[in-house]
């Protein structure tokens, strides 16, 4: 994979060895064909990813299998532009260790992370990240899952969907309404009243309740609980956190959604290289003809264009700094320029582009996902908006 753009003063050398180390250890055991039993495929590529150290970077605390004391985003985004170069689902298999595990590494008790984040780090346990409802995605306040305190329990009921990970995971970190806030007693709706939970797969009152099939596989579920039973100890930090509690694991990790799009776009660039110069059209190569050369220059212009988007957010966030309004261009800029690029190197691979099974085939039906999960490209709009409005306020 080109690494010219880690010379760039977003990065320290240790960025440099990470993306070089990463890059030849993915180049030998990672491969774009994943094969029918995507389970398998996910399990296989956690495993190796923990054995192996990456997954280190995904969690918090040394003293718990991390890399680092807190987790670094630039590492994060290093990671999963690499795997996403390689592999889809090697990217998706490393980010749902750290999106799923994220809010114990961030509000966690000493127990809850000495009892999760060395396994998760170690690739040993699979972790999943459950705020998402049929009729709550990217508004989250109208969340309708509950929990109700009974004794030294609480009981959930309700269903979580599009669930990543789902069916396969060990580690639920579920968000679910507890109802604090509201004078009348009564369950408040909004952003209030919200805890997190770990639940563990095989909970009594828990099931899967339907598998999604979705155009890149990977594993995904409807997950529904019915009177199910955790001890109180299984929240994750204070009752009614849990709402700030997500949109802080989502801020760890929405940057590097744009990086994954960053990876993918880098591989669609360059098999729209390798077809320009080796395709024969009229006597001459496809990259002899103007059209062709201009398509090339405005792939790499969106990639670069959207690289320095990604990595001015993560490095301002690892500065201490709010990346609200960053980290929304850059997904926004990201997801939405690798779809074009992937598109324009398709086309110049004709017929074979949309064989079942080509790389810019998968990588079409990759990208398309990351428009939408971790709050939609309408949904980073009014981000950014809501951002230079309030600005202007001040």
């Amino acid at each position: 994979m080109e690494r010219e753009h880690f010379d760039w003063p977003f990065f320290e050398e240790r960025h440099r060895r990470l993306a070089t180390e990463l890059d030849a250890w993915a180049a030998s055991h990672v491969h774009d064909a994943h094969g029918d039993d995507v389970d398998a495929t996910c399990r296989r590529l956690v495993k190796q990813l923990g054995q192996s150290g990456w997954l280190a970077h995904a969690v918090a605390g040394t003293e718990h299998g991390g890399a680092a004391d807190v987790i670094d985003t630039r590492s994060i985004c290093i990671l999963r532009e690499t795997l996403a170069y390689h592999a889809g689902l090697a990217d998706f298999a490393f980010a749902m260790q750290g999106l799923g595990s994220g809010a114990i590494s961030l509000a966690g008790t000493v127990q809850q992370k000495a009892a999760w984040l060395p396994r998760v780090a170690r690739g040993e346990v699979i972790s999943a990240f459950a705020l998402s409802e049929p009729e709550a995605g990217s508004d989250v306040a109208a969340m309708t899952c509950a929990a109700r305190l009974d004794g030294d329990h609480y009981v959930l009921d309700g269903e979580k969907t599009w669930i990543s990970n789902g069916g396969i995971a060990d580690l639920y970190v579920v968000f679910a309404r507890t109802g604090e806030g509201d004078e009348s007693g009564a369950t408040r709706r909004g952003a209030r009243g919200i805890s997190a939970f770990i639940v563990e797969a095989g909970a009594p009152g828990f099931e899967i309740a339907e598998r999604i099939r979705v155009i890149a596989p990977h594993p995904l579920a409807r997950l529904r609980f019915k009177n199910c039973r955790i001890a109180a100890s299984q929240r994750i930090g204070e009752s009614g956190e849990g709402f700030k509690i997500a949109m802080r694991t989502l801020d760890v990790f929405r940057t590097s959604v744009a990086a994954a799009a960053l990876g993918f776009a880098r591989r669609a660039m360059s098999e729209g290289l390798e077809r320009a110069r080796t395709r024969k059209m009229f006597n001459q190569t496809l990259s002899d003809f103007q059209l062709t050369q201009a398509k090339l220059a405005q792939m790499a212009t969106t990639i670069d264009s959207a690289a320095l988007l990604t990595y001015r957010a993560a490095w301002r966030r690892d500065g201490g700094h709010n990346v609200t309004r960053e980290a929304a261009m850059a997904k926004l800029a990201a997801t939405e320029g690798a779809q074009q690029v992937i598109d324009a190197a398709l086309q110049m691979w004709g017929g074979l582009g949309v064989v079942s099974e080509q790389t810019v085939e998968r990588l079409y039906r990759e990208i398309r996902a990351l428009r939408i999960y971790e709050g939609a490209t309408e949904v980073q709009q009014l981000i950014i908006a809501r951002e230079l409005l309030k600005g202007a306020k001040a």
